[in-house]
């Protein structure tokens, strides 16, 4: 199938499968999402209300998401994801009976909003963990982008279609919707084939693994001990990736303080631009707009690196200041646009970096601390956010809020350049290391100082009246020195046994008047040329030429 570099995932057969199956069930999400506000908005004409649906969908993930993460890593993934759509179904189903009968009220449909968060809170790292199977390492993050972009424009439409539903037939159809949705899920679950997974553990650019089949694949998601597969375990993990940790941190700064826009939009709406309610449905329209444009644009990089996320927060914190300063509706819209690209590709980046920089073992608990870390920068910035706004007022929230996303994101980018270059060093000394670098680099520097500094006594000793003269030894007498590491090379210590000073016949014309200087290159290359001439190098070395 041949696709450019922005849908380079869409190759995979598995991933063009799940894209699909996916869109038709963000769709059915966000419809349910505004069905629920709606029903919710009309019973009690509460803001607050409607607010707690959403709190009591987002309390679940900060507890339940590490257990699901654990889960993703010790469990085979497509058992869990058929049982959690299932359940999805059935509580969507049950919204529908709520909305047309009326039995449980507002209760249930607050009970109801708990329980959809628990199963989306377990379900996230398996989902996650498993939808990375699909690609090969080179197309995950296009993946991931194309991931979000199926989410941005599921939500528009999901957003654009309900609005009409609800406003013609009532809500009921919307969670009906929703819940015959899943079923394309648990389809899309069952085409998937499996020996064309990628289980992420070695370099999977080749298709050398496709003939491993199910069982394979299976083990190796279920292979994990109990020790090996527990909460604990992850965060030691983690503890030990300060990379990933940075980069965390740095999502968890961005996200508190830098991507509560509802808050802040809500607030420039309402207060400084006096736009009102439409003015706040124009601004949402394009936020959803920039997020479809920067998926487009982190599906065409190759790579999502490091330096991509702090590009990308630089890009929305200087956003930020920038609209804080905005003096009209328009212009607050056009800052809007860039801020939504640049927190899609932060995302993305962050997403696809905490994926291929963990080991396949630990992915659903990096997974899970990923999301813990988005729902509580969630639930610690919208409050705080909303009170500066009430306090100092909407435009110094922004501009205050830019500030420090700046400089935390100027403090990791440094962060990060130390680590990777630390891990680089490291990675190059174990290489070096390794018997089979040594061994040849060993075998090597013997062999050249053989070469190099050949034994006198190999040369041609003059015959006298009383025998040969003696030439001096080119050998310690007795055991080599604890100095001496390979053979033929001069001991760090001590001194090399000396014969007695008789200087042999046919010396080196050259290097005889500088038997006392020290050894050099030139000095060495020198020695070479009298060992292939015949001659008798100078005991002490050749001389540096022209000293």
């Amino acid at each position: 199938m041949a696709l450019g570099a922005t849908f380079a995932a869409l190759r995979h057969r598995n991933y063009r499968i799940w894209a699909a199956a996916g869109f038709v069930s963000v769709v059915g999400t966000w419809m349910q999402v505004l069905g629920v506000n709606w029903y919710v908005l009309a019973k009690t004409g509460s803001a607050t209300s409607m607010g707690l649906t959403v709190l009591l969908q987002a309390l679940p993930s900060l507890v339940l998401s590490v257990w699901g993460g654990a889960l993703a890593d010790r469990l085979p993934a497509k058992p869990l994801l058929i049982v959690a759509q299932g359940v999805h179904a059935a509580l969507a189903a049950g919204l529908a009976l709520v909305a047309v009968t009326g039995a449980g009220g507002l209760p249930a449909i607050y009970a109801i909003s708990l329980a959809t968060g628990a199963v989306s809170a377990i379900e996230g790292p398996v989902m996650g963990r498993w939808c990375s199977t699909l690609v090969d390492r080179a197309s995950l993050g296009n993946a991931l982008a194309l991931g979000s972009l199926t989410n941005s424009a599921g939500r528009i439409l999901g957003m654009s279609v309900g609005a009409v539903v609800v406003a013609v037939v009532g809500p009921a159809l919307l969670f009906a919707i929703n819940s015959a949705s899943f079923v394309a899920v648990v389809a899309a679950l069952f085409a998937v084939r499996e020996q064309e997974r990628h289980t992420g553990a070695v370099d999977d650019g080749s298709r050398s693994r496709r003939g491993a089949g199910r069982a394979e694949l299976e083990s190796s998601e279920a292979d994990a001990s109990p020790v090996d597969g527990g909460i604990r375990a992850g965060f030691r993990y983690l503890l030990r990736q300060p990379v990933v940790l940075v980069a965390l941190a740095l999502s968890f700064v961005l996200g508190s303080l830098g991507r509560n826009y509802q808050v802040t939009m809500a607030a420039m709406s309402d207060g400084p631009l006096r736009a009102g309610a439409s003015g706040y449905g124009f601004l949402s329209t394009v936020f959803a707009v920039g997020t479809v444009l920067g998926a487009l644009v982190a599906a065409r990089r190759r790579e999502l690196g490091y330096r991509v996320l702090v590009g990308a927060g630089l890009l929305a914190s200087a956003g930020q200041i920038v609209a804080g300063l905005a003096p009209g509706t328009l212009s607050f819209a056009a800052v809007i646009l860039p801020i939504a690209a640049a927190a899609v590709i932060i995302d993305t980046t962050v997403g696809a970096r905490a994926q291929l920089d963990t080991d396949y073992a630990m992915r659903g608990r990096v997974l899970a601390a990923l999301a813990v870390t988005g729902s509580i920068s969630a639930a610690v910035g919208a409050p705080l956010l909303g009170w500066l706004a009430e306090h100092a007022g909407p435009r110094q929230t922004l501009v205050l809020a830019g500030v420090l996303t700046s400089v935390a994101t100027v403090a990791a980018g440094a962060s990060l350049d130390r680590l990777r270059e630390r891990r680089l060093r490291r990675r190059l000394t174990l290489v070096l290391n390794a018997p089979a670098v040594r061994r040849p680099v060993r075998r090597f520097a013997a062999t050249a100082a053989r070469v190099v500094r050949p034994a006198t006594a190999g040369a041609a000793r003059p015959a006298t009246a009383d025998g040969p003269v003696p030439v001096p030894a080119s050998r310690p007498a007795g055991p080599r020195p604890a100095g001496t590491r390979f053979a033929g090379l001069r001991p760090r210590s001590g001194r090399l046994v000396a014969g007695p000073s008789v200087r042999p016949a046919r010396e080196c014309a050259a290097c005889a008047p500088h038997r006392s200087r020290r050894r050099s290159r030139a000095t060495v290359a020198h020695a070479a040329d009298c060992a292939l001439a015949g001659l008798a190098p100078a005991p002490q070395g050749h001389a540096r030429s022209g000293m």
